[in-house]
């Protein structure tokens, strides 16, 4: 997952003015090579980044739903090839890439649940309705390959928004001035979502301070309360690096981070293991910047373990910029 963020830096630094795109989808799935094919709810997030006329490079959050001793999800970053069927007004695409997943399944030993991770790939076709305003339409599929686990096939359909091209170039003055990095800390709260068969659930809290390294790079220092779900009871410290990029004249940023979250979890005396210290983190974010100092920011943080308590942790907050 560090080296799709890597990625999504180069991709974004190197892209065409081409308005970006944000896309909420929802339909159904189906399994493909169980026991007995299942099907659920499927539904996906994706940001897409335009690199020409023909190509575009999207990275998407894909909700697989619930299927018997089944509840997976994950990240995809795929490179898409795209083609105008009608000028302005209708477009087929066809993308794939690797899809790093998450799947709380149940063991053959006993009837607890176990947080399993791993690699496979993803292919899509997406047919995209252009209207006269910033607003899309996308029907979409997906097949999903994980190489002896669960695959599924998902139909989809969705909406989508056309963010902004950057406004006009800056003077040198302006430049100097926006490159300069920015600081910034948020106070958050939120919920705690137990990656189980029963999602327990706490209240959770979280104090940042987030670093501009480069236009389109951040850092963070972070403490997360996880609160008490009763399968985890747990604090730590996280450090993430950040690709992000800025919308409606900077009013509006999106985010991608990943890094390493140093926790204790006091429940089961977990917190004498030493092997259950370091976890990995990833994060979508989104803020709203309300003046020059002030802004409101929503944050959706996948923690992974190697101990089988993965959780989300999602929140709302508040931020201060100096």
């Amino acid at each position: 997952m560090r080296g799709a963020l890597l990625l999504m830096i180069l991709l974004i630094s190197a892209a065409p003015a081409i308005a970006d795109e944000l896309y909420g989808m929802g339909g159904m799935m189906r399994s493909r090579n169980l026991d007995a094919d299942d099907s659920s709810y499927s539904w996906q997030l994706e940001y897409r980044q335009p690199l020409g006329e023909h190509l575009a490079v999207s990275l998407s959050y894909l909700n697989e739903g619930h299927v018997p001793a089944h509840h997976r999800d994950g990240n995809a970053l795929q490179l898409w090839a795209t083609g105008e069927l009608i000028a302005r007004r209708l477009s087929l695409s066809a993308g794939f890439g690797p899809y790093y997943y998450f799947d709380t399944t149940l063991p053959a030993a006993n009837g607890s649940y176990t947080n399993h991770h791993g690699l496979g790939g993803i292919a899509s076709l997406a047919l995209i309705i252009e209207t006269e305003t910033p607003w899309l339409f996308q029907l979409r599929t997906n097949w999903v390959n994980t190489f002896g686990q669960m695959d599924t096939v998902s139909a989809l359909a969705g909406i989508g928004y056309r963010l902004d091209v950057s406004g006009p170039p800056k003077s040198d003055h302006d430049q100097a001035e926006s490159d300069v990095a920015e600081n910034e800390i948020t106070l958050f709260a939120g919920r705690t979502i137990t990656n189980s068969f029963e999602s327990e659930h706490s209240t959770s809290l979280c104090l940042e301070y987030r670093r501009g390294l480069l236009k389109y790079l951040d850092w963070t220092a972070s403490w997360i309360y996880e609160g008490d779900t009763r399968l985890i009871r747990r604090d730590g410290v996280a450090s993430q690096f950040w690709a992000v990029k800025d919308f409606k004249q900077d009013r509006i940023a999106l985010g991608f981070g990943v890094g390493t979250y140093f926790s204790i979890d006091r429940q089961a005396g977990s917190s004498l293991n030493g092997d259950r210290l370091v976890s990995m983190i990833a994060t979508m974010t989104g803020s709203y910047r309300l003046d020059p100092s002030w802004s409101l920011r929503t944050s959706w943080n996948r923690i992974v373990t190697n101990y089988d308590r993965d959780t989300d942790v999602i929140m709302g907050g508040v931020g201060y910029r100096f």
